[in-house]
């Protein structure tokens, strides 16, 4: 990502939808792991506030109840905040302790800040000290796919994360787009006709279910 100097403050390209994600190397609960240890696999990587905080706790136990279906879909999860290894390591311990919940995955120990800057991680007019509660979707490229940020008192939809990613991997395989609130096994939409002809074509294809040329749905398997 490119910086730019300018009167003492510094600049940073932020990762768009769509753009590759920033490469970065990082102290992790697991070791010190790379973006490009995840090369060939869906990535999920969220930034949380802060260690030893409730709405956080619930995340990452919502989080690891998630993770055994996530790697089904060859995805792996990634966790962030402005904390040390050690800190990490003790509230990944009390989780199991006190929760029953062993978190399997890598917490990234990001007292630099360097990882939460270079994804936007950091909101100054909420916290300049905490990382946000984001959430950055990459394809087996590693490819920025899809953003999302939620506030520090509001917990994140766990559900609406898996739906996102099957949504996007479903969307990838098919060549499709899915409608508002699309879940699994429902119909897909299928992308307009590029022309009059195709137009006409598509009206009268008993694969399709068409309100209009620019409208059609279809089941896929």
């Amino acid at each position: 990502m490119t910086e730019v100097q300018n009167e003492n403050v510094e600049v940073r390209s932020l990762p768009r939808i769509g753009s590759p994600a920033p490469q970065f190397e990082a102290k992790t609960t697991h070791g010190v792991l790379k973006l490009e240890d995840y090369k060939g696999k869906w990535l999920i990587l969220f930034s949380h506030p802060a260690d030893f905080t409730p709405v956080c706790t619930t995340e990452f136990i919502g989080f690891q109840k998630m993770y055994p279906e996530l790697r089904e879909m060859n995805t792996e999860l990634l966790g962030l905040s402005i904390d040390s290894v050690h800190s990490h390591i003790a509230w990944v311990r009390n989780i199991e302790e006190k929760f029953g919940v062993e978190i399997e995955f890598p917490v990234i120990a990001d007292l630099t800040m360097d990882v939460a800057h270079k994804f936007g991680m950091i909101m100054p007019d909420e916290s300049d000290t905490e990382t946000s509660r984001a959430v950055f979707v990459m394809d087996p490229e590693q490819v920025v796919r899809a953003i999302i940020y939620y506030p520090s008192a509001i917990g994140r939809n766990m559900d609406e994360i898996k739906r996102l990613l099957i949504a996007l991997q479903t969307a990838d395989e098919h060549k499709i787009a899915t409608p508002a609130n699309w879940t699994k096994g429902e119909r897909v939409i299928v992308p307009p006709a590029p022309t009059q002809e195709l137009a006409a074509e598509r009206m009268n294809n008993p694969e399709y279910e068409c309100k209009d040329f620019y409208f059609c749905t279809k089941e896929i398997k």
